[in-house]
């Protein structure tokens, strides 16, 4: 049987560094496209050899001053531009099996932008533990990529822009946690100065500077954060004020800590996250009534908001483990054990876990 026309021309296009480790897995996920296109930034390994082997259309090309949106940006103008829809896909990203049909299933007339599922995060298993939408396939005109890093496609289109979603479709992420972050924390300050009233880009630099251990550069940055008048999305929020608090608990600062983490809950009081901060201050302070309480709270809460804010701690053992080692210490013995059961039904491997159960087993003999 002949196989049907494809109704649109797609490109997957990408920015590539030192990716020879992920060329074969990616360029097999996207075989199905049309064309495909790659701007290599100055690899020294085999990625451009191993591209261009499958087939992959190479641009070669330096970035100075280094900027993450210029570089997609001249990979994009790289693509055929009688492409109907572009994919921007890194080579640590994968797209799961189908897509093809599913986005020309999906796509029409007027259409510029897809939404779909983005699969971040996977246990050692392959199996997904994490997803939350994104929106990076998108017609071939109308867009550019705006920030430094964390860069955001832009609709600078003359027309409304109009979005579909595919949940159906999905791209997994597999990040290569070894490659160094140091080019980050510059970036997002550059993104600031040129964003300063962007909230998502003052949020992300005060949460950089944490993971830098710049306490009092987060706390500042933060803090401006909660005033700009456009900061508004309660999750971010809570989630700004949960790193406020961590940087007062690395400070020593108990009280400040948890006065930060009331507001985040305040803020935002269908999440389980501000829960967990409580419950590991309760954890480290020895305080078992906040530890009880803030595990218990949290598993009130089932379900979770889809963002990528959602930390995977969160919905995973911990407040089972956590609550268990409260109830022991509270002599609540068989709430600890219903805990501790529970906590080591969803990690079975971890020796720990299974020791302190069996330490509960034994109390209540």
């Amino acid at each position: 049987m002949k196989k049907a026309a494809n109704k649109y021309k797609i490109s997957v296009y990408a920015i590539a560094k030192n990716e020879r480790k992920f060329v074969s897995r990616w360029a097999t996920s996207t075989k199905d496209a049309d064309e495909i296109v790659v701007l290599d930034t100055g690899s020294c390994d085999e990625t451009v050899e191993l591209l261009k082997s499958r087939g992959v259309k190479i641009i070669e090309q330096v970035i100075t001053p280094w900027r993450f949106d210029a570089a997609r940006n001249i990979a994009l103008d790289n693509v055929s531009l009688d492409t109907d829809i572009c994919i921007s896909l890194d080579l640590d990203e994968v797209l799961e099996q189908g897509w093809r049909q599913k986005l020309e299933n999906s796509w029409g007339a007027g259409v510029t932008r897809a939404r779909y599922t983005f699969a971040c995060s996977h246990d050692s298993k392959g199996n997904v533990i994490k997803t939350h939408p994104i929106e990076k396939i998108h017609s071939r005109f109308d867009y550019k990529w705006i920030n430094p890093v964390h860069e955001v496609l832009k609709f600078i289109g003359k027309n409304k822009e109009n979005i579909i979603s595919i949940p159906e479709l999905v791209v997994h992420h597999f990040p290569d946690y070894s490659k160094p972050r140091e080019q980050y924390l510059p970036l997002l300050e550059l993104s600031a100065q040129e964003n300063p009233e962007e909230p998502s880009i003052s949020f992300w630099l005060g949460r950089e500077y944490y993971y830098n251990q710049r306490y009092d550069d987060a706390i500042k940055e933060l803090n401006r954060y909660l005033s700009l008048k456009s900061a508004v999305w309660e999750e971010e929020r809570s989630a700004a004020l949960r790193f406020l608090s961590r940087c007062y608990l690395e400070k020593k600062d108990i009280d400040n800590a948890k006065i930060y983490l009331y507001q985040a809950l305040a803020q935002c009081p269908y999440i389980r996250e501000p829960y967990l901060d409580f419950a590991k201050i309760g954890y480290m302070t020895k305080d078992w009534p906040l530890a009880y309480w803030a595990c218990f709270q949290a598993l009130k809460i089932t379900d979770n908001t889809g963002s990528y804010l959602i930390e995977e701690e969160a919905w995973g053992y911990a407040f089972f483990d956590y609550g268990a080692i409260a109830c022991f210490n509270l002599g609540l013995i068989d709430q600890a054990l219903k805990y501790a059961e529970q906590a080591y039904s969803l990690a079975p491997d971890d020796f720990r876990l299974k020791k302190n159960l069996n330490i509960i087993r034994k109390k209540t003999k």
